[in-house]
């Protein structure tokens, strides 16, 4: 095992894994919560790096964070206003707002990759205080992580959050109660932008670089987050299963984490990935047709 994953390679694999899960985080509250399945996911976490990396060099990297956050609210605005005003129907909604974005990013950094290699991060601001020492990164990723969690365990618990959760399951239902759908799905999109403009911004203090490419093919990463934490945890309580979307994304970058170990070429790492992501999303089908065969068998 030490020679497929080595203490600074777990480290990396933590820390990144930490980061992303806020993608699957937010791709759980708009996918599984709201029932929705919504594509602005790439376009919408770039924005978080862009707006991030732009502020950071200007000498706020704190102010970059609810910056970014606010950027992918209005992300997630104009994919529920798409969707509940216009008639659009929701993957359209995702797929025309991310197709915009492309153009807003670039706006927004001037050029087509930022650096911040001579400009402070927060992730750069606590190592100068020595605290935690090497595990200064981890240490900033968890505290966010965990923030994040809370909050959105809470909100699902209030009386908003649960009609955002009863618009998912049954929205004849809620309408039928009187209950403005179009106002909880807005704000579900909203909170679910939210977070990935959030993991955008972390990303890019974290990396210390945006690319305008660099969203291309978050959504069906997250969704292999998901997935991993699911099938390993199973489907519970709110707290459980977002304590299983984390455990996910980590899981999966610690098998990134082995590929690339296990020196397999650059090339191929795409193909790695999608493997990642099959395997991921076939493990339930695979775990009932083994059910089936032992229940035959028996």
């Amino acid at each position: 095992m030490p020679a497929i994953l080595s203490l600074p390679a777990l480290q990396t694999a933590l820390e990144v894994g930490a980061i992303y899960s806020l993608v699957a985080m937010a791709l759980f509250l708009s996918y599984r919560v709201l029932d929705i399945a919504d594509l602005t996911t790439d376009g919408c976490f770039v924005l978080g790096c862009a707006v991030s990396v732009t502020l950071t060099a200007a000498g706020h990297p704190f102010l970059a964070i609810p910056a970014a956050m606010l950027a992918g609210a209005c992300a997630g605005f104009v994919t529920a206003f798409l969707q509940t005003k216009l008639g659009v129907p929701s993957i359209l909604a995702g797929i025309i707002t991310n197709f915009g974005l492309y153009s807003v990013n670039l706006t927004v950094m001037g050029s087509a990759n930022v650096n911040l290699y001579k400009s402070g991060t927060i992730f750069s601001l606590v190592k100068e205080t020595g605290f935690a020492g090497s595990w200064h990164k981890l240490l900033v990723a968890s505290v966010v992580v965990l923030a994040v969690c809370v909050l959105l365990v809470l909100f699902l618990g209030t009386r908003l959050g649960l009609s955002v959760r009863a618009t998912g399951d049954n929205m004849d239902m809620v309408r039928a109660s009187s209950i403005n759908t179009n106002f909880t799905i807005t704000v579900g999109l909203c909170l679910a932008n939210a977070m990935t403009g959030l993991a955008g911004a972390m990303a890019a203090q974290y990396n210390t670089f945006a690319d305008v490419n660099g969203g291309t093919g978050m959504v069906v990463l997250a969704l292999a987050a998901l997935v991993i934490g699911e099938t390993l945890i199973g489907k519970g309580g709110m707290v459980r299963r977002v304590a299983g979307v984390i455990l996910g994304s980590i899981i999966y970058r610690l098998l990134y984490a082995a590929a690339l170990r296990c020196q397999v070429p650059a090339d191929y790492m795409k193909l790695v990935s999608a493997v990642i992501v099959a395997a991921a999303i076939a493990a339930p089908e695979v775990r009932r047709w083994a059910a089936f065969q032992r229940r035959k068998a028996a």
